[in-house]
């Protein structure tokens, strides 16, 4: 008898009893990744039939390894996935099913072994992204002042520039809300004109690296700090031009 049928008498015989005698427990009902998980996995290991393995790891391990990854994903926290949850934790998952093999009985508990696999599969990928985004930031689209310099041709410009954006910010902050309406939109806005107050600082050590600052600071999505910054990255364009052709800050 193969592994997995031996599993499958098992869990018929013995383990499903046991199983339901301990769902009474509330706290075993809350569990997903249990003691019929830890067999399934051995049982996994020690089989050779693909088919079986691919029945038994759809019916008893996909679920406990998913719901893994989204307990780890979320707990810690990690930020600098610039990619849909759902693909990182497919990615993951995957990633766990090629360690699987390694995994061996007598050698500690399955749930202990795949959280260490899957929490630092996450942290090397989170940080390296964030490595990728830091490189990146030198020509990403929301460093607003560069993308200026070099769209704009504002070199020539730039006591005018300076000028502007003074008078910008400031403008900007007392209409924040006739642009913006909901708390996290404002809250980026508001991180954008902070920074752009702070820019003769910011040159001192990366201003190519706002967007990095503008996530830290605001704790928000990639996507979110886009849609915000596009739309002041426009209006920051147009009354510039119509500042240079009048001398005056004039709203659009």
């Amino acid at each position: 008898m193969s592994s997995v049928d031996q599993f499958y008498e098992w869990y018929r015989t013995e383990g499903s009893q046991k199983e339901l005698e301990l769902s009474k427990n509330k706290k075993y009902k809350r569990q997903y990744f249990t003691f019929v998980t830890e067999q399934a996995i051995h049982a996994y290991n020690g089989e050779e039939n693909k088919y079986k393995r691919d029945r038994i790891f759809k019916e008893y391990i996909n679920y406990p390894f998913h719901k893994l990854v989204e307990n780890v994903y979320h707990t810690f926290k990690f930020t600098y996935f610039d990619v849909p949850y759902e693909d990182v934790q497919k990615e993951v998952v995957a990633f766990m099913t090629e360690k699987i093999g390694k995994f061996q009985q007598g050698k500690g508990k399955a749930f202990s072994y795949f959280t260490i696999i899957a929490r630092n599969y996450l942290i090397i990928q989170n940080n390296s992204n964030y490595k990728k985004l830091k490189a990146r930031a030198t020509t990403d689209a929301i460093d607003i002042e560069r993308d200026l310099d070099t769209e704009m041709n504002l070199s020539d410009h730039q006591e005018n520039l300076k000028d502007f954006i003074d008078q910008w910010v400031a403008w900007y902050d007392y209409n924040l809300n006739k642009h913006f309406t909901n708390e996290r939109d404002i809250q980026i806005a508001d991180t954008v004109l902070e920074l752009f107050r702070l820019r003769a600082n910011l040159e001192s050590f990366n201003k190519k690296a706002l967007y990095i600052l503008i996530r830290e600071r605001t704790g928000m999505k990639t996507q979110f700090i886009t849609k915000v910054v596009n739309i002041m990255k426009s209006q920051f364009e147009e009354m510039y031009k119509e500042y240079l052709r009048t001398g005056q800050l004039t709203e659009i």
